[in-house]
């Protein structure tokens, strides 16, 4: 790769100092070099404080300078980097880095156009935590992470659940990193720098906002057998002891696993499109005899359930148990007839979701993976040729630049000054008095669905983006998808209903694109030309507009996958990580939680837009965003998501079982019922000679530790077990789960977005639209000092916008009625806000 070639990218001359370890600081700064920014990262005199494989991917694009910060001279070299830097990144615990000299609110005194950004484990407000050894299996027990880990294991009396995927740290890199460049473009604008703090606990629970919701009087339509199960186990005092095969049996059809010719297993994700669970059927060979046996396909399912003319509507999740279970026995029997790579193209080119159950180890070879620039080579100093994982998010006109990164290399500080000092320092207006929101007066238009997209906007939307939310005058979707996603995603929108297919509402959405700076779609490339927003076509309508694009397998590159169609779900089977969650071919399990990587691929879209607001504020040139869920699996396994020759064998804890990595860190039950999570590792044995109960652990064979362990910690409680490892400063939290984070951590809603609540932080709307209380995360892991963070206002009911949107495009009443007899347009898809 050229100098010329890395030049074009977005963030080219933007000069970063990297101080971060682990994960989150570093790749937060890797994804800034990878959009073209010059990186040094500062490594302490012992080297990185996390040795693994993965520094070589964290560390790509970066000169790397060793600095002892507890020696004068290190403290001066790191200052005069400091200095010459336009983002400082670090990831230690509240004060750590002041206490070592490099003080961020002392320098942006200095250099008010300086941007900070901290990424401590916890708050820096949070009174109780935030001196804790937050690593990443600490922040998620404490947030609710491990407990009540999915319907399938609580049904198999499995809780906790231990899962390897370092979710706070990939839900935080993409928090940070796309707040950090929000915070760039905005001093284009308004000359100010700012200071960021993410914390991750505060991070995984905004990636984890859907499964932390709680709507009163949750209507039964919407409650899977899964969940009726539980609710009956519960009721009746039975246990939870569900065989894995079993549980089998109480999933939808069109949301399981099924065993294929060659023996592998086949993911199929086709519920609650209009289309999608037909067209499966259809291409399976059994709709019509299922027709003619009475399946159903309502009219109108936003009508309540009593209205409709049949128990059951073919799209619509969940099924009835026993429409299910006659589906899913004919779908298993046709299933055996190919093999799963056989089925992959009929679903690809049929244009509905599924995918083979893939290992990691087979994703980083895999053919679409390479060739779309998913998984790319870099030829590491240390370990040789490596395939690590791709770009997260990317601009289309300057991608093929980010394929070929630079590997990490070292050099002395020095070097790093004179690298630093030599680019050129950029030209600011002079700081404006009220800088306001970041996404002051940009307008937005969303025509996203499900996760992925709208969460993207909708976090936009905190910063002050004006959006409006574009969805069918008649939905695709069911109410399960739309509504109850909605009340997290539509936040902060306004909901307009057109039928862009129509003449007319193809005519209103042309002059909202025009009107837009912004454009916003989970879509892929056929479907981008289809609608005519590919980038010549664009340009026709407006020529400054940003089109931001998020597809399941898209990558810098077409591969042979990049047109099929897929779901968070989905590409958790293409990629490996059901079967690390659930052990074996013969059991995946989707990672626990809803929209595991759809929400992380939000936060990659937002980041893209960023990038590109920044570039075309700099140079005038409009880019397209870009991003895809399949780019950020790589970022959510990134700890074990490379190969390289020697590479150990793919041995990561994997399947229900695991409790997690070794005795020093795993859970362990206690005297009083409850789990605690410890983390420590061979460097913390000193420490356990502080713990009562514990000072024979530094003396022990490492293969007694466990066995030890278990025993110890069933004398004590939990509460009593944490009070003694923390006082010692050995990593350890008590297994919360979200229901009682949740409880312990809302309030009233008081039109706040929670930033100074703590770690954790949810409002109470008692008189929300839908006419349930509904309790929600709040818009609070992201913390600026100078831009302003918006309490986002609920969820209006879909259409409920339709009318001031067209008048604000100056349509008349009668002009608006006109538009709604035709179908052009909808104020509403049902009587009820959430239909029962």
């Amino acid at each position: 790769m050229t100098s010329i070639a890395r030049s074009a990218l977005p963030l080219s001359g933007v000069r970063v100092v990297d101080f971060g370890q682990y994960i989150a600081g570093p790749a937060v700064a890797m994804i800034l070099g990878d959009l073209g920014a010059t990186v040094v990262h500062v490594d302490p005199p012992g080297g990185p404080l996390w040795d693994t494989p993965a520094n070589a991917i964290l560390n790509r694009n970066k000169l790397i300078v060793t600095l002892d910060l507890k020696s004068q001279q290190g403290l001066d070299e790191a200052k005069a980097l400091v200095a010459e830097a336009d983002i400082i990144v670090e990831n230690f615990r509240p004060g750590v880095l002041a206490r070592l000299g490099i003080d961020f609110a002392e320098l942006r005194k200095a250099r008010p156009e300086l941007i900070t950004l901290s990424i401590p484990g916890f708050a820096s407000d949070d009174e109780l935590r935030r001196d804790w050894r937050a690593f990443e299996t600490v922040i998620a027990a404490s947030s609710g992470v491990f407990t009540d880990m999915g319907l399938n294991r609580v049904l198999m009396g499995i809780n906790p659940s231990f899962s390897p995927l370092p979710l706070s740290s990939a839900y935080g890199t993409m928090l940070a990193a796309s707040a950090t460049v929000l915070a760039l473009q905005a001093r284009e604008r308004t000359g100010h720098g700012d200071h960021i703090e993410v914390p991750l606990a505060s991070a995984v629970m905004e990636g984890l906002s859907y499964n932390s919701i709680l709507i009163d009087d949750y209507p039964l339509r919407y409650q899977t057998q899964r969940e009726r199960e539980i609710e009956r186990r519960r009721s009746e005092g039975l246990p939870m002891d569900m065989s894995y095969d079993a549980l089998q049996e109480f999933l939808d059809p069109f949301y399981r696993s099924y065993v294929c010719a060659d023996g592998r297993m086949f993911y199929v994700v086709c519920p609650s499109h209009k289309n999608h669970a037909k067209r499966c059927l259809q291409a399976l060979g059994i709709y019509d005899e299922l027709v003619a046996e009475g399946l159903r396909e309502e009219e109108d399912t936003y009508l309540p359930v009593s209205q409709w003319s049949s128990d059951v509507s073919l799209g619509v999740y969940p099924l009835p148990k026993f429409w299910a279970d006659k589906i899913a026995a004919r779908m298993k029997e046709v299933f055996l007839t190919r093999t799963a790579a056989e089925w992959e193209c009929v679903f690809g080119e049929g244009l509905f979701p599924g995918a083979p159950q893939r290992w990691l180890k087979e994703w980083i070879a895999d053919d679409h993976a390479r060739a779309a620039g998913l998984m790319i080579e870099v030829d590491d100093p240390i370990l040789g040729q490596m395939t690590q994982p791709g770009p997260m998010a990317w601009l289309q006109e300057s991608a093929e630049a980010m394929l070929a990164p630079r590997p990490r290399r070292w050099g002395t500080a020095k070097d790093a000054l004179a690298m630093l000092a030599e680019m050129e320092r950029p030209s600011l207006p002079v700081p404006t008095d009220a800088p306001g929101g970041w996404l002051d007066g940009v307008r937005v238009l969303d025509l996203c669905n499900v996760i992925a997209g709208p969460h993207s906007v909708a976090y936009l939307a905190r910063f002050g983006a004006e959006v409006v939310k574009i969805d069918p005058a008649k939905p695709l979707y069911d109410c399960w998808n739309t509504v109850i996603f909605g009340m997290s995603h539509m936040r902060g929108k306004q909901s307009l209903l057109l039928n862009i297919g129509s003449p007319d509402g193809r005519v209103v959405f042309e002059e909202l694109v025009r009107s837009a700076d912004v454009v916003v779609w989970n879509a892929t490339d056929r479907q981008v030309k289809a609608m005519g927003l590919d980038a010549e076509s664009l340009k026709v309508l407006n020529r400054q507009a940003i089109f931001c694009q998020l597809d399941c397998f898209g990558g810098v590159r077409t591969g042979p996958r990049t047109d099929y169609l897929g779901y968070d779900d989905l590409v958790q089977s293409a990629t490996g990580i059901m079967l690390r969650f659930g052990g074996s071919m013969e059991t995946p399990e989707e990672h626990a939680h809803v929209g595991t990587i759809d929400v992380m691929c939000g936060f990659g879209a937002a980041l893209g837009i960023a990038a590109a607001l920044y570039q075309k504020s700099r140079t005038g040139i409009v880019g397209r965003p870009r991003t895809s869920l399949s780019a950020l699996t790589g970022l959510a396994q990134i700890p074990f998501c490379y190969d390289y020759a020697g590479r150990g064998p793919f041995d990561e804890p994997s399947g229900r079982e695991t409790k997690g990595y070794h005795a020093l860190s795993r859970l362990y039950e206690t005297a009083s019922g409850d789990h605690l999570l410890l983390c420590a590792s061979e460097a913390d044995l000193p420490r356990f000679r502080k713990v009562e109960g514990l000072e024979g652990i530094p003396e022990m064979a490492a293969s007694d530790r466990e066995a030890y362990l278990s025993r110890a910690f069933m004398t004590a409680s939990a509460e009593t077990w944490q009070q003694r490892l923390q006082e010692a400063d050995i990593g350890v939290s008590l297994c919360e789960n979200i229901e009682t984070v949740r409880s312990r951590s809302a309030r009233i809603a008081d039109a706040t977005p929670g930033i100074d609540r703590g770690s954790y932080s949810f409002s109470i709307f008692p008189n929300h639209p839908s006419g349930h209380t509904v309790t929600q995360l709040d818009p609070f892991a992201i913390r600026p000092t100078v831009g302003k963070v918006t309490a986002v206002a609920p969820a209006e009911k879909y259409g409920a916008s339709t009318r001031a949107v067209l008048k604000s495009l100056n349509y008349t009443d009668a002009q608006i009625d006109r538009l709604i007899a035709s179908g052009a347009i909808s104020e509403t898809w049902s009587e009820e806000y959430l239909p029962s």
